[in-house]
């Protein structure tokens, strides 16, 4: 009776998501079609991008110079927010941006870090906004992006027109975030997948519904939109940068976002434990950090994704039936992330495994958290700690360590 039941919950879960959960599983938000037919950006707009970066040594110099040579109709300048680098990256940057003679438009600043009460990233996104803000004449975008991406010649110009033509608060694209190694392949088509589960695309981009994401990689703003909603200051604390800036932006406007061919990670996984570690830095964050949601995330999992196949090798007839049906629409849902990102589709197959692996991360990152390790990023941990005594944000530590950012 119980492997029914469940089975059944199962059924009724996958039944919704490939049928009322926005069809994020179709995969129908791309920057290709973000310009309404026929829209031209006007010459003129300009835009500066603002880019945080911590010890991008190994990427920073094909960010710069992939942004630096955008074909654009506009004027684009860069400012590079340097967060306590010690590896060189700010003059590895300046280096890029001469050897495209495009030196006068990088602006090189140096942080002293994080204040209290401020995570690293934002804390730099936020230099760079206020940095923006003073000069005379104002950008028409400010471009939050991360320091391990490049861009495609028309990317910037296919963004600014769309955002125009929108009339777009927040534009935002989820790059292509690479998957060659073993570990990419089985992982990263799947952390798409989940992330536009829970977020559906077509929902965020509707005005009328609360749905609110971005990726935090390629993050276009209307500067004065976000001024009005008080600045990066309002989420200074968030370890889920990009989603609490769509949050607060949305407020003031329409918001979009959307996959892309055009705009691609450089950022390289090559094992398990390497995505182990990105997804365990924000997993316990996305649930505020609560056990009772912890517990239920780990229940809808297995529930949801474990049990249908678990159940179908049970040989409970009825209840077999059921989750055979259930693990067959979630194979199907599954395949066009994969497709996306040129993985074997063989793998659909795994997505209870998949899902296993990323329930550990989550148990891992409320671990983390309760140890005081939690949102490790870059040498810090920036997630509020449960020791006592202990709730200062964005600090060093004895045993920090280098992970990657977000993907």
């Amino acid at each position: 009776m119980i492997l029914l039941l469940v089975s059944l919950a199962a059924l009724l879960t996958w039944l919704f998501l490939t049928g009322f959960q926005g069809g994020f599983w179709r995969l129908s938000e791309e920057d290709r079609e973000l310009p309404p037919p026929g829209a031209l950006a006007p010459g003129g707009v300009r835009v500066t991008a603002v880019i945080p970066a911590r010890n991008e040594a190994e990427v920073i110099a094909q960010c710069i110079d992939s942004l630096l040579a955008q074909e654009f109709s506009g004027v684009l300048d860069v400012v590079l927010v340097d967060d306590e680098s010690a590896d060189g990256t700010g003059d590895i940057a300046r280096e890029a941006a001469a050897a495209r003679g495009a030196a006068s438009r990088l602006t090189v600043l140096r942080t002293a870090g994080p204040p209290p009460g401020w995570t690293g990233k934002l804390a730099a996104m936020s230099q760079g906004f206020e940095h923006v803000r003073a000069l005379l004449r104002q950008p028409d975008f400010v471009l939050f992006c991360d320091a391990d991406i490049a861009f495609d010649p028309l990317a910037l110009e296919r963004l600014v027109t769309g955002a125009l033509a929108r009339k777009l608060v927040l534009t935002s694209l989820m790059v292509k975030l690479r998957c060659e190694s073993l570990a990419e392949k089985l992982f990263v088509p799947s952390f798409v997948f989940f992330f536009q589960m829970l977020y559906p695309f077509p929902y965020v981009n509707d005005p009328k519904n609360a749905t609110a994401a971005a990726a935090g990689g390629v993050m276009l703003v209307r500067p004065e939109a976000l001024a009005a909603a008080g600045g990066l200051a309002a989420i200074r604390d968030a370890l889920i940068d990009d989603c609490a800036l769509a949050a607060l932006l949305k407020r003031q406007g329409p918001i979009w976002l959307g996959l892309t061919q055009s705009v691609r990670s450089l950022r390289t996984y090559p094992g398990f434990a390497d995505i182990e570690k990105m997804v365990a830095r924000s997993a316990y964050a996305e649930l505020d950090y609560s056990p009772l949601r912890l517990a239920s995330v780990v229940i809808s999992m297995i529930v949801v994704f474990m049990a249908p196949l678990a159940i179908t090798l049970s040989g409970s007839v009825p209840a077999a039936s059921l989750g055979l049906i259930s693990y067959i629409l979630m194979v199907r849902a599954y395949m066009p992330s994969l497709r996306y990102y040129g993985a074997p589709r063989a793998l659909a197959l795994a997505l209870p495994l998949i899902a296993a692996c990323y329930t550990w991360f989550t148990i891992l990152s409320a671990l983390q958290h309760r140890s005081g390790r939690g949102g490790a990023w870059k040498g810090r941990y920036q997630a509020p700690s449960t020791r006592s005594g202990d709730d200062e944000r964005g600090r060093d530590g004895p045993l920090a360590n280098s992970v990657g950012q977000d993907p």
